[in-house]
């Protein structure tokens, strides 16, 4: 009896438990571990209280990054920039907990418990949302949901570039025109039908369609560099890494460390955080996830482009020229 076909049935006994185990470690444990960590936040009012409310934010000790503010509009204007997520403000009245629930939800309710209870219990806290979340999604749970399925299809148009053989300027332009039909009818669905996302249409559309591009690009030039075993590397970092390290349901600074800064240099994090910025802010600090998504984009088109790799069993073999006899 062959010993080749026992090793392939080992084989695949072993690796789905282990898959599963990483896929349980990527997905689980970063959710199980979520607290803040140098979360941005701000103080503001006059000196003495102000101080006052930092050394209880400080008290926790790595938790916030604190801002002095000198009023509450520069601590609205930060909130605003997505400098912090939230702002307390001392009042006579006593403290003003300024949020943002369209940055995130969970840090928006976070704050209001820290506030809440480092505060005399007859004291209230007045609590304004200087960015709401949309009506539409109060709870950022569609945003949230929009990642894996941006980072699957970003994934079957590298794939299926592959697998079909398409190489350099074809392969780019079928890899571009798949990521821009995605985002005009990802944004018909999130932006139009359910008013989960706001801010302009065409702009929400473009961010759609960038993200798709970065993950299919580079699963499509990991794939042109690696062959087919490049198609499974694209599936670790996009799928399995990239959606449950992108902090997209919480925040980046809530999850432990350093998987929130790794989620925000792959594209699925980067996405999820240009579309917010967009969405909601117009545009405010795009910078960092523009940047991210460029350059997977450029790296995965120029290995389409210009990497040289053995045919996938959809190509043909190109026959060998026989040399030209001469004389």
């Amino acid at each position: 009896m062959s010993t080749a076909p026992n090793r392939r049935a080992v084989a695949v006994i072993l690796l789905i438990p282990l898959m599963v185990t990483l896929a349980l470690w990527a997905f689980a444990w970063p959710a199980a571990r979520i607290a803040p960590r140098d979360l941005p936040v701000g103080v503001a009012g006059p000196a003495s209280a102000a101080q006052q409310l930092e050394q209880r934010f400080e008290q926790r000790d790595g938790a916030f990054d604190v801002h002095r503010f000198d009023d509450e509009a520069a601590a609205r204007t930060a909130i605003e920039d997505r400098t912090v997520y939230g702002a307390v403000v001392a009042t006579p009245q006593g403290p003003h907990l300024l949020t943002a629930s369209a940055a995130s939800p969970v840090v928006s309710q976070l704050l209001r418990e820290a506030v809440t209870a480092s505060v005399p219990e007859d004291t209230e806290v007045r609590v304004t949302d200087v960015v709401a979340a949309p009506p539409g999604d109060p709870r950022g749970s569609a945003l949230g949901a929009s990642v894996l399925p941006l980072a699957l299809a970003g994934m079957a148009a590298g794939a299926v570039v592959t697998l079909m053989g398409l190489r350099g300027a074809r392969a780019a332009v079928t890899l571009v025109g798949a990521a821009a039909l995605v985002g005009l009818a990802a944004t018909a669905v999130a932006h139009s039908w359910l008013g989960a996302l706001t801010g302009d249409w065409w702009t929400v559309a473009g961010v759609l369609a960038l993200t798709v591009l970065a993950i299919g690009s580079a699963v499509a030039g990991l794939a042109a560099l690696f062959g087919p075993r490049g198609i499974g590397l694209g599936a670790l970092l996009m799928v399995l890494l990239g959606n449950p390290f992108s902090g997209v349901t919480s925040a980046p600074e809530l999850l432990p460390e350093p998987v929130g800064a790794i989620g925000q240099w792959l594209p699925p994090g980067a996405g999820g955080s240009l579309l917010r910025s967009v969405a909601f802010f117009d545009g405010s600090a795009a910078g960092a996830a523009v940047l991210t998504l460029a350059l997977w984009t450029l790296f995965g088109l120029a290995a389409v482009l210009f990497a040289r790799r053995a045919p996938t069993p959809a190509e043909p073999v190109e026959p060998a020229r026989e040399p030209a006899l001469t004389g």
